[in-house]
């Protein structure tokens, strides 16, 4: 068995590592509120969410948020015991077994490939609505500019992680503070269209279980996107502390946003508004609070919030292939890195020619609202197969230490439980109320995993005889680490430092 270092030096030797202590806490905390896409979320994914479930979507948001914390935390402790590019497929494969997490894996890039579309129509919308309003409502039109912005992001995110970096500090402050002025704005404004209801946040709200389901899958896509910083934890400075602490402060803000627009949505909007402005209801809200110019502002937040989400996709989705073609999972070109810039270029390479070729084949699908309706869904099931599996994967490595305290057992346990259940429900329940297509694009893509699973499998790659990821109770924490209280994690690491704390929170 090789060790850490040695595993570190052969990676050096091969051209197979990234550039590491690129990134602080700050720089992480950014990009988990961007590959949420604040804006990008609420303007393309209102109007299937109030289609889903009318006037609650601030219940669907807030008790999709709750299971969702408990997910972070999974990826949290898991970051802590085992920081790799490849995320939940890594720590599924180690904790549970590697076919497991191969497929959670599959389901990160399959997901990140379909976002590569529907992510880059709204930049298309945005741009194109700034200067002409039929041209922002011609698919053919919207797909030509939507791809042009994902090539520059491409390059963007092939030049270097700290490049990429400084332009998140850029895009996602601005659009969080235009986000902030105008709800705050549209809360307090008056002229409402109907009165303020708490009823909005009960669960009471939704229509049965399936209604509730139906709301859960399209608010799961809204979060989606906050655990890049652990696709980013070779890149990142203490990334065994960083990455996991800052998605978690990145779902809570999101979590912020979302229900203070959920609710102004509800206040300001009718539903023939919101459907009239299915691509950017940001835009429509906008106009409410300041007629014209307020409109343009929320298309700019928009535009920067879909070019900052492709950024942090782009980074999973590379990062994902590196790992899997470092473990040769899938061909091992996808792992090598440029020799200066230490980004994974032929990953990125493959990322653009697939998605190109879905932008070519998407025009031909019809609607932009068909488009983006069906690969929500589609993304949603995805995500519950990905999120679940990597909650409960900290439940089984941390079996050992979960009732040495209170914290292990809500933290590592409970909490992380109620995400995995939460997940696997939406999934079950949803399923029967999606569309032929939906399910096509959604099940279809995951299914096409199993081809490269079983191909890599029998070429012997070593990946499927990986180490087991378990956590046992090593050392009590001292006096003068008090504000560490947990425990010590005693497992096989790769880019953990010896002795690395896996901490309650």
């Amino acid at each position: 068995m090789t060790t850490r270092s040695q595993r570190a030096a052969a990676a050096d030797a091969t051209g197979h590592r990234l550039r590491g202590e690129s990134l602080g806490r700050f720089d992480s905390t950014v990009m988990a509120v961007a590959g949420t896409a604040p804006a990008y979320s609420i303007a393309g994914t209102t109007a299937a969410l109030v289609g889903a479930v009318a006037y609650a979507g601030p219940a669907a948001l807030l008790y999709c948020g709750i299971p969702m914390l408990g997910i972070a935390f999974a990826f949290s402790y898991l970051t802590r015991v085992d920081v790799n590019a490849g995320a939940s497929y890594s720590w599924v494969a180690r904790a549970l077994h590697p076919a497991l997490g191969f497929i959670a894996g599959w389901a990160l890039v399959v997901s990140a490939l379909i976002f590569m579309v529907i992510g880059s129509l709204p930049a298309g919308t945005a741009t194109l609505s700034l200067f002409s309003a039929s041209a922002a409502a011609n698919t053919t039109d919207t797909l030509i500019v939507g791809a042009i912005w994902f090539l520059v992001m491409l390059a963007l995110v092939g030049v270097g992680v700290r490049i990429t970096a400084h332009a998140q500090w850029i895009m996602t402050g601005v659009e969080v503070a235009i986000l902030l002025v105008f709800g705050l704005v549209a809360l307090f404004r008056s002229g409402h269209v109907t009165h303020f209801s708490w009823h909005w946040f009960s669960l009471g709200a939704f229509h049965g279980g399936s209604g509730f389901a139906a709301g859960a899958l399209v608010a799961a896509f809204y979060y989606w996107g906050w655990d890049v910083t652990c696709n980013l934890s070779e890149e990142t400075k203490r990334a065994w502390r960083t990455t996991g602490t800052s998605g978690l402060v990145g779902v809570l803000i999101s979590l912020g946003l979302f229900e203070l627009f959920a609710v102004v949505v509800n206040l300001n909007l009718t539903s023939d508004q919101i459907n009239s402005n299915a691509a950017n209801v940001l835009s429509a809200l906008g106009n409410v609070v300041w007629a014209g110019t307020g409109g343009k502002i929320m298309v700019v937040a928009v535009m920067l919030s879909t070019v900052a989400t492709l950024e942090t996709t782009l980074i999973q989705v590379s990062r994902s292939l590196f790992a899997m073609g470092r473990d040769h999972t899938l061909p091992r070109a996808l792992g090598r890195v440029h020799p200066r810039r230490q980004t994974p270029l032929v990953a990125l390479g493959v990322v653009g020619v697939i998605s190109l070729v879905l932008f070519v084949l998407s025009n031909k699908v019809g609607s932009l609202g068909t488009i983006m309706s069906d690969a929500f869904s589609a993304i949603g099931l995805q995500i519950c197969v990905y999120y679940s599996l990597a909650a409960i994967a900290v439940i089984v490595a941390y079996r050992k230490v979960l009732l040495k305290s209170v914290g292990n057992a809500v933290f590592i346990g409970l909490w992380p439980l109620l995400g995995a259940v939460f997940m696997a429900w939406v999934f079950v329940q949803a399923l029967p109320t999606l569309t032929a297509e939906t399910k096509e694009i959604g099940l279809g893509a995951l299914a096409l995993g199993l081809i490269p699973l079983v191909w890599f499998w029998r070429k012997g790659s070593s990946y499927y005889r990986t180490e087991r990821l378990e956590v046992s109770l090593d050392t009590l924490v001292g006096e003068n680490e008090a504000e560490h209280d947990g425990i010590l994690a005693a497992a096989t690491r790769s880019g953990a430092p010896d002795d690395v704390l896996a901490t309650d929170l």
